[in-house]
């Protein structure tokens, strides 16, 4: 699994890659699914967005996006809506 943060208008700092790789532990479930995990930050103003854009190994792709004023709790919500996904496209590819 390829992991990219990127920011706009806001330098991704190296305590903010590492509170990323603590989290993405919580998909070690789906690891073997996701080609690519990639998230955007991008700061307005007094705001950030944050943005997931998932790429799955069977070519299927999902977009998740947050609108916070609070950076970390932006991030804890993202990762609950990206488990969230996870956990249905793995029920539809079991499906079939």
């Amino acid at each position: 699994m390829h992991l990219e943060i990127k920011g706009v208008h806001y330098d991704v700092s190296e305590t903010t890659k590492d509170y990323f790789d603590k989290k993405i532990e919580r998909f070690a479930f789906a690891r073997d699914y996701i080609i690519d995990l990639l998230f955007t930050i991008t700061r307005e103003k007094n705001a950030y967005k944050i943005e997931a854009n998932i790429n799955f190994r069977w070519g299927t792709s999902s977009h998740v996006r947050v609108d916070t004023f609070e950076l970390y709790k932006g991030i804890e919500i993202i990762f609950d809506k990206i488990e969230n996904k996870l956990l249905k496209e793995k029920e539809k590819i079991q499906e079939h």
